[in-house]
């Protein structure tokens, strides 16, 4: 492994293996470690000054959320992008986010009201400052405070698994759009469907739902674009 990769803080013998999975998390996130990237479990371990038993727990954290993957040989890397299955995952995203967003606009309670709009206003903030890494941790408890208000736990953890898998991809988007200059956008994102959520319309909490979907491709084609060569097609 590089010295590029997974280089711990200060403070990483302290905290072990939580520590090991949260600065992984991150830098596999913000894409310090690549996609298809190889990790070692002795190499790891000498980096963070720590046996390989904290270092094997955060991994396996990992690969239950999907960041990291196990080959047939035990080998072990940053979960790859397959690019070419862009268009089926966002197709199952469009549908569980219409459905728990429908369901949070029925169910939603007046404490989750202000638990959704306290986050909504913690995205804002991270908007304002350029944190990418709180923009796409905020984006996703966002919605997940969208979908525990719907209370119902088996779609809460499809779309958590969801979210997660996207978290990178999310990531990749707002670096692109900070960094062209519209940012202003960013800050409407949300609104449609928060604003349907308290107004506790189910209807256009879920076409707003549909739309933020439907921007989030645009946005990862409009990426791709700009960065690849190769076209994406969207089916």
């Amino acid at each position: 492994m590089s010295n590029d990769q997974a280089v711990p803080e200060s403070g990483g013998r302290r905290h072990g293996g939580r520590y090991i999975y949260e600065e992984l998390r991150k830098q596999i996130l913000t894409l310090k470690l690549k996609p298809g990237a190889p990790l070692d479990e002795v190499s790891l371990a000498t980096q963070f000054g720590l046996s390989r038993s904290p270092v094997r727990d955060a991994l396996a954290r990992l690969v239950t959320e999907g960041l990291v993957t196990i080959l047939p040989n035990r080998t072990l890397l940053v979960t790859p992008f397959e690019i070419e299955e862009f268009p089926t995952y966002v197709s199952a995203l469009d549908l569980i986010q219409r459905a728990v967003t429908r369901l949070a606009a029925l169910q939603r309670t007046d404490e989750e009201m202000l638990q959704i709009r306290a986050t909504e206003d913690a995205y804002m903030r991270a908007i304002a400052e350029g944190d990418f890494q709180s923009m796409t941790e905020l984006n996703k408890a966002l919605h997940l405070d969208i979908a525990r208000a719907g209370k119902n736990p088996y779609l809460t953890d499809c779309y958590e698994k969801l979210l997660g898998e996207g978290q990178r991809l999310l990531h990749l988007q707002l670096d692109y759009i900070v960094n062209s200059g519209s940012t202003t956008r960013l800050g409407r994102d949300h609104e449609d469907i928060v604003e349907a959520i308290a107004a506790k319309d189910a209807d256009a909490a879920e076409q707003a739902a549909h739309e933020h979907t439907m921007l989030f491709q645009r946005r990862f084609l409009d990426f791709m674009q700009q960065n690849l060569t190769a076209p994406v097609r969207v089916y």
